[in-house]
């Protein structure tokens, strides 16, 4: 059973690694290009690439898989089977018809909900208490391939993109190990997806990242959990960005009492800011800053920016 396996970040690693603890022969690993990172600009080979030269595998990094030699090198090799995870490029039809057996992407979430490039976030933003991992065969429309095994991962309270990516990476590891063999014997049974009940997931971009106070404390709270650690949702404060990163859990009934309505302020108005974090009104109520960024900085204890008045009652943010 030959293989090759496209993936790029942290998330496709353990399905790497799953494919070559089971004994398969994966011949050649296809991710993206080394990219420069961090404040320095330091080329950084990706997560998958590290993991494949621990294992003398080739690898191949095209700019753009549908324009490169790459297809040809896929070609020559003749896998039986294309693995792919969070490889971040649509596969051309020319390289989804050279497996015998097809290409399964490993896809974290429930499809058909959460098509697309980031379902995690997307899960979390919209409050989702329970997401999971699909394994799927790949067509030419975006993650829309029948489907042919899934599991279901809870998301708690305490969950943000983080740890749920870790969570779920390990569980489309295992879910693969479950697959795969049903799926060489031709046991595998794939099922449609209903496109009516499709959600999209498209990729973060700068508004979505924006805080607005006017929407729900529930709503700016997921928002704030769906954007941890990457790339974090923000506000600004005195025309600088504050990004927020941890807020506490919106309570019961009372939540409300001093918010936005109760108290006729401004959404975003700093109602309190004390030691045990920076209340702001929001649209149906407020909500607590635990942690921040201010521009500039490291990320802090709200309680932190609070101190020495630097964070004020009556401040509004996001003006």
């Amino acid at each position: 059973m030959k293989l090759i396996f496209m993936g790029t970040p942290d998330f496709a690693v353990p399905s790497l690694r799953a494919l070559i603890e089971g004994g398969y022969e994966v011949a050649a690993v296809v991710t993206q290009p080394d990219r420069l990172k961090g404040r320095k600009r330091v080329l950084t080979p990706p997560p998958v690439k590290v993991e494949a030269e621990k294992h003398g595998i080739p690898v191949f990094q095209p700019e753009k898989l549908r324009t490169s030699d790459t297809v040809d090198e896929i070609r020559r090799i003749a896998p039986d089977l294309i693995v792919t995870a969070a490889y971040g490029q649509i596969l051309p039809k020319a390289v989804l018809d050279i497996p015998r057996l097809g290409c399964i992407n490993i896809h974290a979430s429930l499809l058909p909900k959460y098509r697309g490039g980031a379902p995690i976030h997307h899960a979390i933003i919209q409050g989702e208490q329970v997401t999971g991992v699909t394994i799927m065969y790949m067509a030419v429309g975006l993650d829309t391939g029948d489907m042919i095994s899934k599991v279901e991962v809870p998301i708690g309270d305490d969950d943000t993109t983080g740890t749920m990516f870790d969570k779920l990476s390990l569980a489309g590891a295992e879910l693969l190990k479950r697959t795969l063999p049903e799926l060489i014997a031709g046991t595998a049974r794939a099922v449609p997806q209903d496109d009516s009940q499709a959600i999209y997931s498209p990729n973060i971009n700068r508004e979505d990242e924006k805080i607005d106070w006017s929407r729900s404390s529930k709503d700016i709270w997921n928002l704030v959990r769906g954007l941890n650690p990457f790339p974090g949702a923000y506000t600004t404060w005195n025309g600088e960005i504050l990004k927020v990163w941890v807020c506490k859990k919106p309570g019961g009934p009372e939540q409300g009492a001093t918010g936005s309505q109760a108290a006729g302020l401004k959404p975003g108005t700093v109602i309190e800011a004390g030691d045990d974090g920076i209340e702001v009104a929001t649209g149906d109520g407020s909500l607590k800053l635990l942690n921040v960024q201010p521009a500039g900085k490291k990320a802090m204890d709200a309680a932190q920016l609070a101190r020495g008045g630097a964070m004020k009652q009556g401040t509004v943010l996001g003006e």
